[in-house]
């Protein structure tokens, strides 16, 4: 796996403008859209809390969510996974002394490591210079979150692929999948703000733990025990669902004819 992180580094900076593009330009404006929205409702409602945070909360939420939601996604490589098995290109894979899921696991996890160096930085300086709240010492343990989401997100990214060896077109339920997580990971908008009984619900979903619980730990509005209950929620979403994207994965690859690249 580490020749395979190796190599993802590698392909992305053969095309730098595309990573900074991906890394800071993409969610530089994201995070200026939604500090725009936030100012915007603080300044037409006349408040100056909400849910008991300041404006400089939400602020410091909205610019940390467009960097970290960046790391937790998968879709790039997922929609790798569902081509390769729609062309046939999974043939060249299956003979190799790794498996399918270990290949793009590699490679997403190098690329995620690099784009982490890179990303970072922005949200960072942008903090400092507008004394948004920031836990600097909090960095490592949140990215560790996230880096195990990580995994997650790659096993539900397996089960939608194999799912190219039954249909055509799976690549729109990725479309549909990344709208979802738009919404239950907490990137749209705090997840403690839904009304109950949907917040408890939402939180305690392993995908709060791919925006939510890592930048609300990091700008002080969550404690360290939601990062210990977000490893929890993360291992039992593995443990549930990694059977299941087995059995789909070997269950499409006997079916699989071995005809295409």
């Amino acid at each position: 796996m580490l020749g395979c992180a190796r190599l993802a580094v590698l392909q992305q900076l053969e095309y730098r403008f595309n990573l900074v593009a991906d890394t800071i330009i993409q969610p530089v404006i994201v995070g200026l859209v939604e500090i725009t929205l936030w100012l915007t409702f603080f300044a037409s409602t006349g408040q100056s809390e909400l849910v008991g945070f300041g404006r400089e909360f939400y602020l410091a939420y909205a610019i940390w969510a467009a960097f970290i939601a960046r790391l937790s996604a998968s879709w790039m490589y997922e929609m790798q996974m569902i081509e390769d098995i729609e062309t046939g290109t999974v043939n060249s894979i299956l003979v190799r002394p790794i498996s399918f899921f270990e290949y793009y696991l590699g490679q997403l996890l190098g690329y995620k490591a690099l784009i982490t160096v890179i990303s970072l930085i922005a949200p960072l300086v942008i903090c400092v210079a507008l004394d948004l709240p920031l836990m600097v010492e909090r960095i490592p343990l949140a990215l560790a979150l996230v880096f195990y989401f990580i995994v997650f997100g790659h096993i539900i990214s397996l089960m939608i692929a194999s799912l190219g060896f039954f249909f055509s077109r799976v690549h729109h339920l990725t479309v549909a999948k990344n709208i979802t997580l738009w919404m239950l990971t907490g990137e749209f908008f705090p997840l403690d703000l839904a009304p109950e009984p949907l917040r408890s619900l939402l939180v305690a979903l392993p995908f709060s733990s791919a925006a939510f619980r890592p930048v609300g730990y990091l700008t002080g509005r969550l404690p360290i025990e939601s990062i210990y209950d977000g490893f929890i929620s993360v291992t039992v979403g593995i443990l549930v669902l990694a059977p299941l994207a087995t059995l789909m994965w070997n269950a499409g690859r006997r079916r699989y004819s071995g005809t295409g690249a």
